[in-house]
């Protein structure tokens, strides 16, 4: 038995799969089996998911689902969301409904400005780096018009290129940092490639340019590539209602309730170790929608974590106030995101998504993103300070644990009613099936 293997990439499909089943399981047809029984029966769908990545051997399914009665801007959402976590959905729903009734989400735009930088060495004085620079700034501009003639035509285009001096912190480091709009395109291949073309613009006149000696002359470009810190592309979700409003359970009071909520918001605020769940929880809202359109969920929440460390501690990203009688909760994110491009011309979901959605622009999409945060923040922080979260959580899970234990319709539904008025726990409900099956 061998576990390496040569040219791998270039074998077909079945290839690929006979050597990993035949190399790494016991059993390889069924191993065969559990790859090819998620193929798609349409050869041209399963052909283009093959080719969306390398190495495809098959597709990993996560549930499609929807929260309704999303009011965002006075405007009524369906919201789609993929994600394999019980509960979240159910709660994004509720709490959408439940502010719905309340006036809804208001969302605000505060920036779209994007970001992508050049990493060089020059071994000079800076001084003269600086001088060069003004000099040739509009060379950048120049050198990308055919690049950039497109998205100029939308609106969007390169904002602003700067020359950075950090060789404070490692020698002879310098970095153009360039502010991009993008509109409704993410924009990481665009803003490469103009990064791209602005560090061959850099070598090359640096090398005519006679105020430099011979050795300043050599600028050693390290990389260049956008960045997924994007602390000037951030969206508002907000919230609020008159404090009585709060509670929709007479034995719950409603100043209370708010008191709670705050206090739990200002312990995220200060605690780094609430605050990563805290925040995670807002990730489960904003994730699952941003999967269901196509964008990328992985630089959304690198640049998220980013910005909820900006002050130096990582913190809350939504914050709470309580004024004249009135609750307000809000948050702000990060988010580049696009309607157009990648995934979303080609992913039949995506598309389904976006049309669902009424074709968002990218600033629409980001509103909705957000509001999806902090409808699922608000229903955690909820159950957090009343019930408790395992409460809902866990009659949520109950399903799952049922299709583990491989339970039949029968015995689903005697389980369900069991557990109507009863808490929910693994062993429970274990113990409670192997009764009925005695």
């Amino acid at each position: 038995m061998t576990q390496n293997v040569k040219g791998f990439s270039k074998l077909s499909k079945e290839e690929k799969i006979n050597w990993i089943t035949n190399n790494y399981f016991i059993n390889p047809l069924e191993a065969k089996e559990s790859l090819t029984k998620y193929w798609n029966s349409d050869e041209n769908l399963q052909k283009l998911h093959d080719e969306f990545i390398e190495n495809t051997l098959t597709n990993f399914y996560l549930p499609y689902a929807v929260a309704p009665n999303f009011i965002i801007n006075g405007k009524s959402y369906t919201i789609p969301m993929a994600i394999e976590e019980s509960s979240v959905v159910a709660a994004a729903s509720k709490a959408a409904k439940f502010w719905g009734e309340r006036g809804g989400f208001k969302t605000t735009i505060i920036n779209t400005e994007k970001i992508g930088q050049v990493h060089f060495l020059f071994n000079g004085d800076s001084e003269k780096l600086t001088a060069f620079f003004n000099q040739i700034k509009s060379q950048f501009f120049f050198d990308t018009n055919e690049i950039t003639k497109n998205m100029q035509k939308r609106g969007g285009g390169i904002l602003d290129i700067q020359l950075r001096d950090k060789t404070s912190e490692i020698p002879n480091y310098f970095q153009l940092h360039a502010t991009f709009n993008t509109k409704d395109s993410m924009g990481a291949n665009f803003i490469n490639t103009c990064l791209e073309q602005f560090a061959k613009t850099l070598e090359t006149k640096a090398n005519d340019y006679d105020g430099f000696s011979p050795e300043e002359k050599n600028v050693q470009i390290i990389m260049s590539i956008l960045s997924n810190y994007v602390p000037n592309c951030v969206v508002r979700a907000e919230v609020s209602c008159p404090i009585e409003q709060l509670s929709e359970d007479k034995n719950i009071d409603s100043n209370e309730f708010a008191q709670k909520f705050a206090t739990a918001v200002k312990i995220a605020e200060i605690e780094p170790y609430r605050a990563v769940t805290h925040n995670k929880g807002i990730m489960n809202g904003i994730d699952a929608v941003v999967l269901a359109t196509g964008n990328d969920f992985r630089a959304v929440e690198a640049g998220i974590h980013a910005y909820a460390s900006k002050s130096g501690q990582y913190s809350s990203l939504s914050h709470v106030k309580i004024e004249n009688g009135i609750f307000t909760f809000w948050l702000d994110v990060p988010l580049a995101l696009g309607t157009v491009g990648g995934l979303t011309s080609l992913h039949p979901l995506v598309k389904f998504s976006m049309e669902l959605l009424q074709k968002p622009s990218a600033e629409e999409l980001m509103q909705i993103v957000a509001a999806a945060g902090l409808a699922q923040n608000f229903a955690a922080l909820r159950s957090l300070t009343t019930t408790g979260i395992q409460q809902g959580h866990m009659k949520m899970h109950l399903m799952n644990i049922l299709n583990q234990y491989q339970a039949t319709k029968e015995e689903k539904q005697k389980v369900l009613e069991y557990f109507k008025d009863t808490t929910v726990s693994h062993s429970l409900v274990i113990d409670y099936l192997e009764k009925i099956r005695r």
